[in-house]
């Protein structure tokens, strides 16, 4: 048994550096993991889902539990939606 089997974490800006970390390591203790991301550059341009179905896909592939989330957390709707998704999923 893992740490965290049967849990659910939310990563935000999971599509790369600290947080694509995190989200690796969450997922290989046994978590659930949305993986929230909206793409694009630091600077918020070019927003595309892939940064966040590439960390899902690598997620997957290794036994793992994923799903992506491209909702900003910028808005309370954004925020509500993540959460959404975390529920409806799992």
């Amino acid at each position: 048994m893992s740490l965290l089997d049967g849990k659910v974490v939310v990563v935000t800006g999971a599509g790369g550096g600290i947080g694509r970390a995190e989200a690796l390591l969450l997922a290989r203790e046994g978590a659930r993991v949305v993986v929230n991301d909206i793409g694009g550059g630091r600077d918020g341009t070019g927003a595309g889902e892939s940064a966040a179905d590439a960390v899902v896909a690598e997620i997957r592939a290794a036994g793992g539990e994923a799903t992506a989330s491209h909702a900003t957390v910028a808005t309370p709707e954004g925020a509500q939606a993540i959460v959404d998704a975390a529920v409806e999923t799992y």
